[in-house]
């Protein structure tokens, strides 16, 4: 689930910082007082499968080892847990510089160039739904559909009628004893199991968890939802998040972006992010050039 695509829907997402030839003494890049130059200072949540993990086993704690290797410094994280104040109390004291991924949109922060695109995913138990494209597919009325409160698929259920039997989640999970290290690790359990006949969850979180629990109780198959309206918008581009004024960070952090997008794209994929063209509806084929 998108990681601040989850605050207003979630989600979700790394940081990344520049070139060789732009890691100079920081007298010469002019960064305000607030970034440190020698070090890459990622603000992550700990527990965010499959974005990042305190062990480094996300797809952003990897990408922001690329930075790191691309700017030559040393990689360092501010871990604090998902929801409510997570900018203020990350980007917002100075603790850290960059945001893992952040969707294009919000006003909290300052976005670097996209590095994806990717799109909201409906997940079901291996031929259930077999053939399936969109929400307005009538096999799906009646059907226990698990979807994340206040993430923008909640309002093209509603217009075509699934909310009577829409299964709502709450965006965050705060008890130490929950059995699932997210809510979408959470709902996507309960489709393997049965306990739900499908859920539609944000793609980059969905992907992931569900060839995990695939691996454990039968196959599930993710389909991304190409063909919904675009009001209320299902795709979403993604970037980097950093400081408001920053403007020559968010220069090194493009060109680092820029460089290694290759790789990006590589560590995205091994993830099974479902990565969209950059303006139409459609899932960039798998040979496809950066």
């Amino acid at each position: 689930m998108p990681r601040r695509l989850m605050a207003q829907a979630l989600l979700t997402i790394t940081v990344l910082a520049a070139g060789l030839a732009l890691a100079a003494p920081a007298q010469a890049q002019n960064l305000p007082d607030l970034v440190t130059t020698d070090t890459l200072r990622v603000c992550a949540d700990p527990g965010n499968m499959p974005f990042s993990e305190r062990k480094g086993d996300g797809f952003e704690n990897r990408i922001a080892e690329i930075v790191a290797d691309e700017l030559k410094v040393k990689l360092r994280y501010y871990w604090l847990t998902q929801g409510p104040g997570f900018v203020r109390n990350t980007l917002g004291t100075g603790l850290c510089d960059v945001i893992v991924g952040s969707a294009v949109g919000s006003d909290l922060l300052q976005h670097t160039n996209p590095y994806y695109r990717s799109t909201y995913v409906l997940v079901s138990r291996r031929g259930s739904l077999d053939g399936l494209t969109g929400l307005d597919d009538p096999r799906l009325k009646g059907k226990a559909i698990g979807v994340i409160v206040g993430t923008p698929p909640v309002e093209r259920m509603g217009a075509v009628g699934l909310v009577p039997t829409m299964k709502p989640y709450p965006p965050y999970q705060f008890d130490p004893a929950r059995p699932h290290q997210t809510v979408t690790a959470e709902i996507v359990a309960d489709v393997a199991s049965g306990k739900l006949d499908a859920a539609v969850l944000w793609g980059p979180a969905a992907g992931w968890l569900a060839k995990q629990a695939g691996q454990q109780a039968g196959s599930l198959d993710v389909v991304p939802l190409l063909r919904e309206p675009d009001r209320p918008p299902l795709s979403y581009r993604i970037a980097m998040g950093v400081r408001h004024g920053e403007n020559e960070w968010k220069r090194i952090l493009n060109n680092a972006l820029r460089k290694r997008r290759a790789e990006i794209e590589a560590v995205l994929r091994d993830y099974a992010v479902p990565l969209l063209d950059e303006e139409e509806n459609r899932l960039l084929p798998a040979d496809a050039k950066p």
